[in-house]
């Protein structure tokens, strides 16, 4: 389900619109992601235009005057492809496609294009196809006189389907089945955390933005050998590993998937179970690439997928990557009172990042006196699954417990909690 091909490296026309209060600076930067992008998918940048308006034209987007002069840049540097740095409605992209006689695609197709290539594991690709699919459903289109149409049969009544109406029946049938099979692969997911959590481990999440260094500072941590690469989405399935910490605690660590501006809706719902991980989270350990040309652009974006997917409320540590190559990342972590400076390749910083990782979750924990009725055993096997039970003591009634619990799974006992004797 390619929609950039691949067998040979495409020429692509990249268009950004600044509309206010964008700023042009800013709509520059976000098409050098967008080169990055488009050159992760196999094409490469031959020509980029931007536009100033004051809103986007509803049916092409950049105006008819402006498309017509993007076919004619087309054909000069024999471009194969025009790539908008912003979602096109299936209006505008028929639009574009017919002034401009080539393919008209947004940011949007190009990531789920990027994690097409990149998903190896069973749920990942369920997860991507039904991100396509989605996608691709109110884009559907016919062919005009050659739309082939169905004819009635015997006990039928009018013409019948056309194609358009097949192909879209087939999609939706293909979607529900794929939610069908990631449903079952989210319970088996669901399974295995619960089991993970039954060891009272806290859990600990690498995030952030793509290519910032999570995999390999997943590798110098815990020796994980996970997949390293110099480009984009380059890890999509999720991956756990125990790690101990200097004080002498054991977490489960776990590398994500990492995000980008104008992650695709599609996306996010698509991948929602995977990203679930993030969500149980005790803590976020948010990667920076300090050496970004917008590292506080690239902070923000994470931080609006993280509230997308109900983990903003999750405590976050920032770690600024890569001070090995910049002294840009003390400066940015003086700005962030609370940060660590790490170079995830020479494992400079990583004894500060261990030891303020293990600050957070010993502040996070707290030390409850609960009493629990004996007839309460799914609150006692609770309490000592979840949590570190210090001390147990039984009357007649009830059994007294004084238990270390973190934060995020204290709530769950609020109604057994007990003022110290």
């Amino acid at each position: 389900m390619s929609l950039i091909e691949r067998s040979f490296r495409e020429k692509i026309v990249l268009v950004g619109v600044t509309v206010p209060p964008q700023r042009e600076e800013e709509t520059e930067r976000h098409l050098d992601e967008l080169a990055l992008l488009v050159d992760t998918a196999g094409a490469d940048e031959a020509a980029r235009v931007i536009q100033r308006r004051d809103r986007p034209d509803p049916a092409t987007y950049v105006g008819r005057g402006k498309a017509g002069e993007l076919r004619d840049l087309s054909l000069a540097v024999d471009a194969d492809t025009v790539v908008f740095d912003d979602e096109l409605s299936p209006a505008q992209s028929r639009n574009l496609e017919k002034i401009l006689g080539r393919t008209a695609i947004d940011r949007t197709a190009v990531i789920l294009d990027i994690f097409a290539q990149n998903a190896y594991t069973q749920e990942g690709k369920a997860q991507v196809e039904l991100a396509q699919l989605r996608y691709r459903l109110p884009r559907l289109r016919g062919r005009g006189r050659e739309l082939s149409q169905q004819a009635g049969g015997i006990g039928t009544r009018g013409p019948g389907e056309t194609q358009l109406e097949v192909d879209r029946r087939r999609v939706v049938r293909r979607m529900t089945r794929l939610e069908s099979d990631l449903r079952r692969l989210t319970e088996q997911r669901r399974l295995q955390r619960k089991s993970r959590r039954r060891s009272r481990l806290a859990a600990v999440s690498l995030v952030g933005y793509t290519n910032a260094g999570k995999s390999t500072l997943l590798n110098r941590l815990t020796d994980a050998g996970v997949l390293v690469e110099d480009r984009l989405f380059a890890t999509l399935d999720p991956r756990t590993r125990r790690l101990a910490l200097p004080g002498g605690e054991t977490v489960l660590l776990s590398d994500t998937v990492g995000f980008v501006r104008k992650l695709p809706h599609q996306l996010v719902e698509a991948f929602r179970s995977t990203l679930e991980v993030v969500t149980e989270s005790d803590l976020l350990v948010h990667v920076v690439d300090s050496v970004s040309p917008d590292p506080a652009a690239q902070i923000e974006a994470v931080r609006s997928v993280l509230g997308d997917i109900g983990a903003a409320s999750v405590p976050e540590l920032l770690a600024f990557n890569k001070g090995d190559l910049s002294s840009e990342a003390r400066r940015l972590a003086g700005r962030h009172p609370g940060s660590v400076t790490i170079s995830a390749l020479t494992g400079e910083g990583i004894a500060d990042l261990l030891g303020a990782i293990g600050d957070r979750l010993r502040s996070a924990a707290r030390v409850l006196d609960l009493v629990v009725p004996y007839e309460r055993g799914d609150i006692l096997a609770a309490v000592h699954r979840e949590g570190e039970v210090l001390v147990e003591t039984h009357d007649d009634a009830s059994v007294r417990l004084r238990v270390r619990i973190l934060g995020s799974g204290a709530s769950r006992f609020a109604e057994f909690i007990s003022e110290p004797a």
